[in-house]
């Protein structure tokens, strides 16, 4: 029901970008000591020194030329040994579902100027996670469902696991867990060096999605995918510790309901080498403990526990700096950094290690958006958030022990949304900057004075731009039920209020997706060929309560168990007041989305015919049982127990109220939102009498861009059917 991280980098949707990740961490590559970066350019590695950008070259091509080669390997991303004394270099990296997590690696000694391969006895691009041990000698990485240890020295190679399949992964993860939990790295070194903590996942008892490829050969042949929908039990899991002298694995004993299963979707060690730390949640995900392992005896203590009605976000959800690991210890690891909606808000509390002290660090009505950093010696935390604008995105920072209170350090002057890479002693931050009317730029600044010192880049811009360049304007719309949403909307170029024009309302209406920010590009229809503005089309997207804005706990919580209801009823509501104003014509009015948008058109499309007369639905869930069960048991609950809401929210109940003009479109070859549910959907609006079109793309993914022309004959198919069913330009009143 949701966009997978691919698509909600969007796509090419310039309204919600992100960056693919490859091999993590991801990010600026910071010098120890805060005052520098290390970068990859033009084949070589370099270090900067701050703020004068004094450049030093650490590993030129020639270093990373191969003895016997012309050619210098390439950088697809690079590590640090903790000594600096070596480099371990990613490349010919090859995608694993989302993410390019398997590739090559080469260690490169700085000292010695020797550069080798590691892994050599695998088949290339087979490696995964590589990391340096603690002291530079060893280095652990994955390959098919293994872990292995390698002597970089020696090269002799250790296999810490055994037995490794599809159905039983050690040191990463089966799909649903790195779809909705983003974990994909599995494993840790323990802060000695002596041991690996790490997940093994049980797949045996997952059923398969069977994926039919009907194009790469003659004969179809099958692609089966472990994919639990909503009402199966997980994969189970089991969190060991293998010591690398002996190669043998003491599991930890975390207890789990044996019917329902439970998730482990975070584990570190826990700033010692004798326990690990990990996050359990409960199959509904409303119960959440935190459990200090004893990696001797296996016995693990809850330290610290909480609750919800509905469910709890981890931390990856809204911080994705932590979907490869990170546990944010303070104190020497006395105590530790946690994030809780407890009171209302997203807020970040001090909590010791047993758990039995906690203190709130961030305080007033408004949610932490993200974590920057966290600068211990100086007594900081740097955060985002927008406590008077939900449709922006700002710099605070607020002291660690809970004393202070938040400190704005983007300047008030520059309305917008703002990223900050800041430096590990907060001294120095990349910061990138857009709003609607402002095209995207970066500079670098001193914090906390928030001082430009490589050109004001971001004052320049907004300088240069206006507002009034645009046709873009964000609004409120308060619905008949008191219910207020932010939105935007693109009137046509030669607007004339004395007209009529058609509307096409951009949804996509769940927890995954917040649509209208105050960033540039928003308001741009990708899929359109053409420009719907010059056109002719009011263009409008709306978020409703459940999507990801920073309102609250109540807000984004409020769909808990009616997703395909709340949000649903929010947009036609919200529909109804705008489409009151004069100059919108109601007789042509259309609604698309990919994904959750495209199941929000469909229902939007078979709940309230009276308002939609024309639906596009990209890859949308038609019965909300055929998806996953971490994503929908999450927002929904277990259908064993409320099955119903399940079958109201799913579009596949109201198909029988189709009454506008739809198209359905949905690749063959979807992981995500399995084809077979697009069936179910087609074979209702059949057995109705439904008039509708279908576009299946073959053997296409969830994003539909595979193969040659398909992302122009997308484009074409998607612009043609809108101006043919919903045609552009002013009418009269």
């Amino acid at each position: 029901m949701k966009m997978n991280k691919l698509l909600l980098l969007t796509l090419l949707l310039a309204t919600c970008v992100r960056i693919i990740h490859a091999q993590p961490p991801h990010g600026y590559k910071w010098t120890k000591d805060g005052n520098g970066y290390f970068a990859a350019e033009n084949g070589e590695i370099v270090r900067y020194e701050l703020p004068a950008f004094i450049k030093t070259v650490i590993a030129s091509k020639e270093k990373l030329t191969p003895a016997g080669e012309n050619n210098p390997i390439s950088i697809r991303n690079f590590f640090f040994s903790n000594d600096n004394t070596q480099v371990l270099i990613y490349n010919n990296s090859k995608k694993v579902w989302r993410y390019d997590t398997r590739g090559d690696y080469w260690i490169l000694n700085l000292t010695t100027g020797s550069l080798k391969k590691m892994g050599k006895q695998f088949p290339a691009s087979s490696l995964m996670f590589a990391k340096f041990s603690p002291d530079g000698k060893k280095l652990a990485y994955v390959s098919n469902y293994n872990i292995y240890v390698e002597d970089i020295t020696t090269g002799k190679v250790t296999a810490l696991t055994s037995g490794g399949t599809r159905k039983k992964i050690n040191g990463t993860f089966d799909w649903a867990y790195e779809e909705e939990f983003f974990c994909r790295d599995g494993f840790r070194w323990s802060p000695d060096g002596r041991k690996i903590a790490y997940w093994q996942i049980d797949a045996s008892r997952t059923k398969d999605y069977l994926m039919i490829n009907n194009t790469d050969s003659i004969y179809p042949f099958v692609k089966p995918v472990e994919y639990p929908v909503a009402g199966e039990a997980p994969s189970p899991f089991r969190i060991g510790v293998a010591d690398i002298s002996t190669a043998n694995t003491k599991w930890m004993n975390i207890p789990t309901d044996p019917v329902l299963q439970s998730y482990v979707p975070r584990m570190e060690w826990a700033a010692n080498s004798h326990e690990l730390i990990v996050q359990h949640l409960n199959r509904k995900q409303n119960e959440s403990n935190l459990l200090v392992c004893n990696i001797a005896t296996g016995a693990s203590n809850a330290v610290y526990s909480e609750k919800e009605k509905t469910w709890i976000d981890i931390l990856p959800l809204w911080d994705d700096d932590y979907a490869y690991g990170g546990w944010d210890w303070l104190n020497n690891g006395k105590e530790f950094l946690w994030a809780s909606e407890k009171d209302g808000w997203r807020h970040l509390y001090r909590v010791s290690r047993d758990g039995q002290k906690e203190t709130l660090v961030t305080k007033g009505n408004y949610d932490v958006m993200d974590i920057s950093s966290i600068d211990e010696p100086s007594g900081y935390v740097y955060f985002f958030a927008s406590p008077d604008n939900a449709t922006q995105k700002y710099l605070y920072r607020t002291k660690l022990d809970g004393t202070g209170t938040a400190e704005r350090l983007t300047p008030m002057n520059q309305p917008g949304t703002h990223d900050y890479e800041v430096s590990p002693t907060g001294h120095f931050a990349i910061h990138s900057f857009s709003n609607y009317y402002t095209r995207p730029v970066e500079e670098w600044v001193s914090l906390p004075d928030h001082k430009a010192f490589n050109g004001d880049n971001v004052n320049n811009a907004l300088a240069k731009a206006s507002s009034t360049q645009s046709n873009l304007n964000f609004f409120k719309v308060k619905t008949s039920e008191g219910v207020e949403m932010d939105a935007w909307m693109v009137k046509p170029s030669h607007f004339d209020s004395t007209k009529k024009y058609p509307v096409v309302f951009y949804v996509y209406t769940e927890p995954w997706g917040q649509n209208v920010k105050d960033q540039y590009g928003v308001g741009h229809n990708f899929l359109f060929n053409g420009n719907m503005s010059e056109e002719g089309y009011i263009y409008i997207s709306i978020d409703n309560r459940g999507t990801p804005v920073p309102k609250g706990r109540d807000w984004r919580k409020s769909v808990y168990q009616k997703i395909g209801q709340v949000n649903i009823r929010d947009q036609a509501l919200a529909a109804k007041e705008i489409l009151k104003w004069p100059f919108t014509d109601t007789s042509r009015v259309a609604v698309w989305g990919w994904s959750g948008g495209g199941s929000a058109t469909l229902n939007l499309m078979f709940q309230y015919p009276e308002i939609y007369k024309t639906g596009i639905a990209v890859a949308g869930v038609g019965n909300q049982l055929t998806y996953d069960n971490i994503y929908q048991e999450r927002y929904m609950g277990l259908p064993q127990e409320n099955r119903e809401d399940f079958v109201n929210g799913s579009p596949i109940t109201h198909a029988k109220n189709l009454k506008g003009h739809l198209l359905y479109i949905h690749g063959t070859g979807d992981d995500n939102v399995h084809y077979n549910n697009a069936e179910m959907l087609i074979n209702e609006l059949i057995a109705n009498g439904k008039q509708f079109q279908l576009m299946s793309y073959p053997n296409r993914s969830h994003g539909i861009f595979e193969g040659k022309g398909t992302t122009a004959h997308l484009s074409h198919l998607y612009t043609d059917y809108l101006r043919m069913y919903c045609p552009p330009g002013p009418g009269a009143r």
